[in-house]
């Protein structure tokens, strides 16, 4: 059988990176690009700047990949991007404004009203609008621009602009993307309060299909300028915190990933949709139907250079040789938490008089005493047992944190070799072109970095700690109700 490779693009906040893979998952070839940042960036961005990042990426990225294999064998590309980006085009599919960036928070009135119209007239769909939703900032838009929003044709997301860039397709998108526009997913349509309450017309929304679904083929024109294949397929994409989820290998129902960098983030996969009366899980839907429930800490590892930068390496080789500790540590460090339960007064604590290594080994604990209840929480709402844990962030770089979490958790822990958000568009650049589907291709293209089992002694002894720590969050008035699976 003749080889084959696949294109990833990861448009995301600072830059644009681009990887190309074999069918065995092996990088090829990669590049990357920044865009050149204003005060004003967390707020808008100029697509045609990410474009030509991308497009000089990738004539870098052919250019090298030439070297070393036959660039006629590339069979497909995908992208992921932002989630909450949006862009109105005109009817000539241009940008009628710059991109309205997922951290503009400008819409903070009107995510509060598309709330409560979600809650009103789709309760059981997707009500966690906020500032941070494209919904919430396509009414922004049409709201503080009316002229401008008299020439609206389609809103688009970040990942679509560069779909549309590659193969002229402008009116696609996929379940991902749509999630924070307000698409319902179980029902597979766009709900009609969004244009008979809310200031916006039904044909300005995009059509939506699964990720990984072939969208059209390569521009001639661009193909030749690349030196790519003109049969080269543009498949439909993804969010970035689902590309990762894919890179990382949590496919399969009872697969989950934690990433653990400034925040804890946890994905998966269930049969079923989740329903959480606090509010602090979304489902995603996954591209072969199933769903893909997640949620985010405010705890998560940016207490490690802040509180041991100076002394990093010397204070986690000490901790190192005092797990299992007895002490109690909540390493949050703004106040509020968010998921795995809901507590706005929320402030870190920990027992006094610890030296630094204690401190850091409590820290790690606690970060995975936390990541322990967001499972068991899970577990609990949609009865379905999780198999294994996937990882990805920079916690993950840490033996010792992977032997304390693999042991609170008592599950196995898989960390992969590729973890970006390219790498996983990648892969879903292969799930329908030459695999039957993305749980065949993220099998076939993730390669196992470290894989970490429970320590019996450890199970024990967190076992009793995690009660001990559960019991703090309660006398701290943070924790309403024991969640157990």
């Amino acid at each position: 059988m003749n080889a084959s490779y696949f294109l990833g693009i990861d448009i995301g906040t600072q830059g644009a990176r681009v990887v190309l893979i074999d069918s065995a998952g092996d990088i090829i070839a990669e590049e990357s690009e920044g865009f050149k940042l204003s005060n004003e960036s967390r707020e808008e961005q100029v697509p045609m700047d990410w474009w030509l990042s991308c497009l000089r990426s990738l004539h870098r990225l052919v250019a090298s990949a030439r070297q070393v294999i036959d660039v006629e064998l590339i069979l497909a590309v995908s992208v992921t991007s932002t989630s909450g980006t949006v862009i109105p085009l005109d009817a000539d599919n241009i940008p009628l404004h710059h991109a309205i960036m997922y951290s503009d928070k400008r819409s903070a009135r009107e995510g509060e009203l598309c709330r409560q119209l979600a809650l009103e007239h789709n309760g059981d769909g997707y009500t966690g609008f906020n500032s941070s939703s494209g919904l919430s900032k396509m009414v922004w838009f049409v709201n503080q621009y009316p002229g401008k929003a008299a020439q609206i044709h389609k809103w688009i997301h970040a990942t679509d602009y560069i779909i549309g860039m590659l193969c002229g397709k402008w009116a696609i998108t996929d379940f991902t993307n749509v999630l924070k526009s307000g698409f319902d997913l179980a029902r597979n349509c766009w709900p009609e309060y969004l244009y008979k309450k809310l200031p916006l017309k039904k044909s300005w929304l995009p059509e939506v299909q699964a990720p990984g679904v072939p969208v059209y083929t390569i521009r001639a024109g661009l193909a030749n300028a690349l030196g790519l294949p003109e049969t080269l397929v543009v498949v439909a994409g993804m969010t970035d915190g689902c590309a990762s989820q894919v890179a990382s290998g949590a496919v399969n129902p009872g697969d989950w990933n934690t990433t653990i960098g400034t925040t804890l983030v946890v994905k998966g996969v269930t049969r079923l949709a989740l329903k959480d009366p606090e509010d602090s899980l979304y489902n995603h839907r996954h591209p072969d139907g199933y769903w893909m429930p997640g949620g985010a800490s405010n705890t998560g590892a940016d207490w490690v250079t802040k509180d041991f930068g100076n002394n990093l390496e010397g204070v986690m080789a000490q901790a190192a040789q005092l797990i299992p500790t007895q002490k109690i540590a909540y390493p949050l460090r703004q106040q509020g938490e968010r998921f795995p339960f809901i507590a706005p007064d929320a402030v870190g604590f920990e027992m006094e008089g610890m030296s630094d290594p204690e401190r850091f080994a409590a820290n790690m604990e606690g970060v995975a005493y936390i990541e322990r209840y967001a499972y068991e929480k899970i577990q609990k709402l949609s009865g379905e047992k999780i198999h294994a844990i996937y990882t990805a962030g920079g916690a993950s770089n840490s033996d010792i944190w992977l032997a304390i979490r693999s042991s609170v958790l008592n599950l196995p822990i898989y960390k992969m070799k590729h973890v970006t958000g390219a790498f996983g568009a990648a892969i879903l650049a292969a799930s329908n072109t030459k695999f039957a589907g993305i749980v065949e291709a993220t099998r076939a293209l993730t390669q196992i970095d470290k894989e970490v089992h429970p320590q019996t002694g450890l199970v024990a002894a967190y076992n009793r700690n995690y009660a001990l720590f559960l019991q703090a969050l309660q006398d701290k008035g943070y924790l309403k109700r024991e969640v157990h699976a």
